[in-house]
């Protein structure tokens, strides 16, 4: 039905930027709402951002409030992931979803999701 392809990742030092973006192949993607997720080894994935629909209404997991914005070019079907003055603890693979429902941000809410790519920050 869709696939959600994540780019931008990398190894950046403390307080360091990146960019992460996610490519969508759905002709009716401006209809869902979109979210970045992330993992690291041994824990639950973790919800970091999420958007709605138009783009107008945009909502953050606590720790990453003031650090990362999401936002989205429906024209271009790519949702993107703005992640500033990053430390260690931001070290994970980070993944995009699509939702299934309004304002989602559990797993059992997104009906897609891409493969995911890694964020390192380390000195």
């Amino acid at each position: 039905q869709v696939t959600l392809v994540e780019s931008g990742g990398g190894m950046v030092q403390p307080g360091g930027s990146l960019r992460l973006s996610c490519a969508a192949t759905m002709s009716t993607f401006a209809s869902y709402a979109m979210a970045w997720f992330r993992q690291t080894p041994g824990k639950e994935r973790e919800f970091v951002a999420g958007i709605n629909w138009y783009g107008d209404s945009t909502y953050y997991a606590e720790s990453a409030k003031g650090r990362f914005t999401i936002s989205r070019d429906n024209a271009k079907l790519m949702v993107y992931l703005q992640m500033f003055n990053l430390n260690p603890e931001a070290t994970a693979v980070y993944y995009c979803a699509v939702g299934r429902c309004p304002m989602p941000t559990i797993e059992a809410d997104f009906a897609s999701w891409g493969q995911g790519t890694q964020v390192t920050v380390s000195s």
